[in-house]
């Protein structure tokens, strides 16, 4: 934990490009990171994704290639692959509700209201599922760039790769799972990446930020 505010990590981080492959993030801070993708709220609790921590050398030069050849899959340290699940089902959702149980009490209410999730969500077309699925894992992206930041450990969301690709890679599949977005983890090299020297971009705040008063 650094003594920097939050808002200091913020500007601190930044989209790295090039990553210092001697470095390799100590563990103590890669579980940190890692750990907060628990904690990252998802619609209904429901945390309808996983994370693939991916290290083995040669799918890691994989999906470098089914990302055009971005350098900091392979140069980063880790490899975290963000993965929706490709539908919602029953069983999933009971997962969910015995998590509840064990944490709450068998509560009346409790099966009420995922029943009604139930009768809603594994009803939809699997194409609309996906997609909210994929944004509950966006979510926790979000809470993992913190994260990351806070631990002084740099990082590079990714979109631009073949999904189809990345989920043969590690068989996601199998495991009722699409890619969604990936991101290296690493430490910034300073003498390689050209962004590093250039300041951050950002809108106004008065040009985001509405107040309805």
């Amino acid at each position: 934990m650094t003594d920097s505010t939050l808002l200091e990590q913020l500007n601190w981080r930044y989209a790295t490009k090039k990553m210092d492959t001697t470095k390799v993030v100590p563990q103590e801070k890669f579980d940190v990171i890692i750990k907060a993708i628990r904690m990252a709220p998802t619609s209904s609790g429901t945390q309808p994704f996983g994370l693939l921590v991916v290290t083995n050398p040669e799918k890691l030069t994989a999906i470098r290639e089914a990302a055009g050849g971005q350098a900091q899959i392979t140069d980063g340290s880790h490899l975290p692959v963000f993965a929706a699940w490709d539908k919602y089902t029953a069983d999933r959702i009971d997962e969910v509700v015995d998590l509840n149980v064990k944490a709450r009490g068998d509560l009346p209410m409790l099966h009420a209201y995922f029943d009604n999730l139930k009768n809603n969500y594994v009803l939809r077309d699997a194409a609309v599922n996906y997609a909210h699925a994929a944004r509950q894992a966006y979510i926790a992206l979000g809470i993992v760039l913190v994260a990351a930041a806070e631990q002084e450990v740099d990082s590079t969301p990714m979109e631009g790769f073949d999904p189809s690709k990345v989920d043969e890679i590690l068989d996601l599949k199998s495991r009722g799972l699409r890619s969604v977005v990936l991101l290296p983890l690493g430490y910034r090299d300073p003498t390689g990446d050209w962004l590093l020297p250039m300041g951050k971009v950002r809108k106004p705040l008065e040009t985001i930020v509405t107040h309805v008063d």
